[in-house]
């Protein structure tokens, strides 16, 4: 049984007594992140303020027998911020500052509570770019991103957040303090250990500070939607732009339910008659970008669209690209409960895949909308419904399960961007090959022994 006051007393001489928080009122905002269905609360909070700070906190984890479960903004969907039991949070989305931006060497140090965003605005004033773009960016964590390797719409042309990330510091669950990676671009001395850390969810160590790689920004770029009567036709768009050698920054797609949803709450114009549409942004420099957005317009006459919308400058751009940046937000206020999902399949399989979405919705008697990231097979099936039907809920399990278990029959994936979790690690359990758990577990046990950081998260020990 732990001792919650002399845990309190600990974290009190290790930050002072104004960087814990103790209130009922902010546990309750601290029991939950993006995730429904999920939430529990801590025991306290901490607000960390320096790398020495965190690794004694870890520490007095193992004296005191408590658990600690990392936290940036809490905008995560598979429940890797939500408290365990006996957990104290360490808040980690005041370690906001940008250090700094390398315009020599194509880099940017950043602490892990800078806002995506934010990010996003500061190197693009120097001329610079970070493609990255999560929907949550506005109030997602770069910490939080490296945690769960976020992807964005950008995914298909620029890849997703491991693909920047050239070095990190973290502080063990034992409290050593490790840097791996630095700002050369060729670093192969020893295990690339900083990959380790990408994508571990908050169960191997608490990330400190990332140097980000930073390309060039693009010159131009020209958005477009195109509307198709059939999910087949616009599936089929999508194969044939790739085909043709043209890798678009951002290939989206949302279905009529979801194309309903999005007019409804940002009222922007879109026709809701069509059964799908494709949001397609391609940059560059100016001379290619023109000549690839009129191929693309081509293409999609050819395969079925009925309507392909230009837009004429970037006021225009970012009302096009609100139609997908709205998608989850527009859903969410159809009913109590949002549950999405993102179940990822080679992209030559994503018609059939959203066919077979649409088909389990109907055998299960639920209300579905999907969008996603078609160019890169990256779907996010999202189920409106209320938790407080059972009878329903259950039948949403049972359809995620098939949607999940269709997607792997199509060589995809549980999980592209929003990672296992708790939301979904018993589908972890029941598919993936026993030996790559086991190697996951042997790493999970060999850095944290005493399973003090993010336990239950991913998997179960």
């Amino acid at each position: 049984m732990v001792n919650k006051s002399k845990i309190i007393e600990k974290l009190t001489l290790i930050s002072g007594s104004e960087n814990v928080l103790t209130e009922p009122e902010d546990m309750i905002s601290l029991s939950y992140d993006g995730t429904p269905l999920y939430e529990m609360l801590p025991l306290c909070a901490i607000s960390p303020q320096t790398v020495e700070q965190i690794s004694q906190i870890l520490k007095a984890a193992h004296e005191l027998e408590f658990k600690v479960v990392p936290r940036g903004t809490g905008t995560g969907l598979s429940g890797g911020a939500i408290p365990v039991a006996n957990s104290v949070i360490v808040m980690m989305h005041h370690w906001d500052k940008i250090i700094e931006i390398d315009e020599k060497n194509l880099t940017v140090t950043v602490q892990p509570g800078v806002i995506t965003q934010d990010l996003h605005t500061a190197v693009e004033a120097c001329g610079l770019f970070y493609p990255p773009d999560p929907g949550s960016m506005k109030i997602c964590t770069i910490g939080g991103n490296v945690a769960e390797n976020s992807g964005g719409l950008r995914g298909l042309k620029y890849g997703v957040t491991s693909s920047y990330v050239m070095g990190l510091q973290a502080v063990l669950p034992e409290g050593s303090i490790v840097s791996f990676g630095n700002k050369c671009v060729k670093n192969v001395s020893g295990i690339n250990m900083k990959d380790i850390f990408v994508g571990s969810e908050g169960i191997l160590g608490i990330i400190t500070e990332i140097v980000l790689k930073l390309i060039p920004k693009p010159q131009d770029q020209k958005t477009m939607l195109a509307f198709f009567n059939t999910i087949e036709d616009a599936g089929e768009t999508v194969s044939a732009i790739i085909a043709e050698k043209i890798i678009p920054c951002t290939l989206e797609f949302l279905d009529q339910t979801t194309i309903k949803c999005v007019e409804d709450f940002a009222k922007i114009g879109l026709p809701i008659e069509y059964e799908a549409l494709l949001l397609i942004e391609v940059d560059g420099p100016s001379i290619i970008v023109e000549d690839e957005a009129a191929r693309i317009i081509d293409i999609c006459k050819k395969h079925g669209a009925q309507n392909v919308e230009f837009a004429r400058n970037s006021e225009e751009a970012e009302k096009l690209k609100t139609a997908r940046r709205a998608a989850f937000t527009a859903l969410a206020r159809v009913k109590p409960t949002t549950i999405l999902e993102d179940a990822t399949v080679p992209r030559d399989k994503v018609a059939p895949m959203l066919r077979q979405i649409q088909i389990i919705a109907k055998k299960y008697n639920l209300l579905f909308g999907t969008f996603g990231h078609a160019g890169d097979g990256n779907l996010h099936p999202t189920c409106l419904t209320d938790e407080r039907l059972t009878d329903e809920m259950e039948r949403v399990e049972l359809a995620f399960e098939e949607i999940f278990k269709v997607a792997l029959e199509m060589g995809g994936t549980l999980t592209g961007e929003h990672g296992i979790g708790v939301a979904k690690k018993k589908f972890l359990a029941k598919f993936e090959m026993p030996a790559n758990l086991q190697l996951m577990k042997k790493i999970k046990t060999t850095l944290d022994p005493n399973n003090i950081l993010n336990p239950g998260k991913v998997f179960d020990l």
